[in-house]
């Protein structure tokens, strides 16, 4: 076998499509570029969506949907993430901060129900799922909810 003898498989190689070759062969006259105008012309650059000046489709439609500017208050916490306090411990927003669980000491936390737990712990934070009430529960743990106080 020699490298003359390997081929292209069928239609790998196909023929450029002939415009402006006269009337009869379909791509004649403009060559499928239309009558006059930017796009008819050589060296035609323009984004998608110009309309030659006039304001484009996408900035005329109106804008739908709503964004909420508030961001989500609460620190979250895990029930897996409490296992580096020792039994008996009080977990409280200032602990969390100390151990580098929260960011803000000041801020709101809430105690999710992902993981297990296996330490008498009595946890103080200002929210709790269902789920992480009943495993502190379980645990032999106390969980005390803290009031929000609004901050105007």
């Amino acid at each position: 076998m020699f490298i003359t003898d390997i081929k292209s498989p069928k239609g790998a190689n196909k023929k450029k499509r002939a415009v402006g070759r006269g009337v009869g062969s379909g791509r004649g006259k403009t060559s499928g570029r239309g009558n006059k105008g930017q796009g008819s012309r050589a060296g035609r650059d323009f984004r998608l969506g110009y309309e030659g000046g006039q304001t484009m489709l996408f900035r005329r439609l109106p804008k739908r949907g709503f964004t909420s500017r508030a961001v989500n208050p609460y620190q979250i916490i895990n029930i897996s993430s409490l296992g580096r306090f020792s039994k008996g411990a009080i977990v409280s927003p200032d602990n969390l901060f100390d151990e580098g669980l929260i960011k803000n000491k000041d801020g709101l936390v809430k105690l999710l129900g992902d993981g297990a737990i296996n330490k008498a712990l009595t946890i103080k934070v200002h929210r709790a799922t269902e789920s992480a009430v009943k495993k502190i529960q379980e645990a032999a743990g106390t969980i005390e909810i803290l009031t929000v106080q609004n901050k105007k």
